[in-house]
């Protein structure tokens, strides 16, 4: 190229502006297209697989504290049952006088140790119900790890296809994509 306004066009410069003016066909363009796409849905699915192992966690974490609130409620009771048991048998040992002083504790402790109890069990209901809402988060992540692994194999073929120019490939890169895409489905509908 001249300064005074002369311009000599190669013949590889000629393809290049071309390319640049008209949109991209034949199979290059067909798996630019298709790779940007199961990118685009894999990083999609690639957070919803690394949300929802963070939700198990989580999930796991609130059983534990909810475990941990039960064990201290049932150490509470047994706490409760043994001061009962002294007052069973210090009416036993006491002088009849004194006996229902004793008789009235035992009375309390056991109206305590139900009170104890249902929260202890209300308690490990809730223990229960988080370790499966995390198990079904892992479930969930699963799905969307199995979704991203397929668009990333899907991904890797179309790279191949390119490289070979088989259309073959670029069918096996459509249909590995598409099982990618309906694994995230199921994972979306939780199944």
């Amino acid at each position: 190229m001249s300064g005074h306004g002369f311009h000599v066009h190669g013949p590889h410069d000629h393809e290049l502006e071309h390319a640049a003016q008209h949109e991209p066909k034949g199979l290059a363009g067909q798996l630019a297209v298709i790779t940007a796409i199961l990118a685009t849905v894999g990083a999609m699915f690639s957070y919803m697989g690394g949300a929802t192992q963070a939700n198990a966690g989580l999930y796991k974490n609130d059983a534990a504290i909810k475990k941990t609130e039960a064990s201290n409620q049932w150490n509470y009771y047994q706490a409760k049952s043994s001061k009962q048991n002294l007052a069973e048998l210090a009416a036993v040992l006491v002088t009849d006088d004194k006996r229902s002083k004793y008789l009235e504790e035992i009375e309390r402790y056991k109206k305590e140790k139900v009170e104890i109890k249902d929260k202890a069990e209300a308690l490990e209901k809730e223990s229960a119900e988080f370790d499966h809402m995390s198990a079904e988060q892992m479930h969930q992540h699963h799905r969307w790890a199995q979704a991203t692994t397929a668009l990333q194999i899907s991904i890797a073929l179309a790279a191949i296809a390119l490289l070979t120019k088989k259309r073959w490939m670029e069918a096996a890169t459509i249909g590995v994509g598409v099982l990618g895409v309906l694994v995230g489905v199921a994972a979306w509908f939780h199944f």
